[in-house]
């Protein structure tokens, strides 16, 4: 299990990486969501990397 916290804002980023973070569950700043860790919610994390922290649960 990963722990995903939104910790950057998605003003001036680009579209693709927008909806990934919608598609994540991101509305806003602070904003954690606990996945599953499997290669599709790291490919998503690729995408973002530069927005998101990541910690094992």
């Amino acid at each position: 299990m990963k722990k995903v916290t939104l910790v950057r804002s998605l003003i001036g980023c680009l579209p693709n990486q927008i909806a990934t973070a919608k598609s994540l569950g991101f509305r806003k700043i602070g904003d954690s969501i606990v996945a599953k860790d499997d290669a599709v919610l790291a490919g998503k994390i690729k995408v973002i990397a530069h927005l998101v922290k990541v910690e094992n649960v």
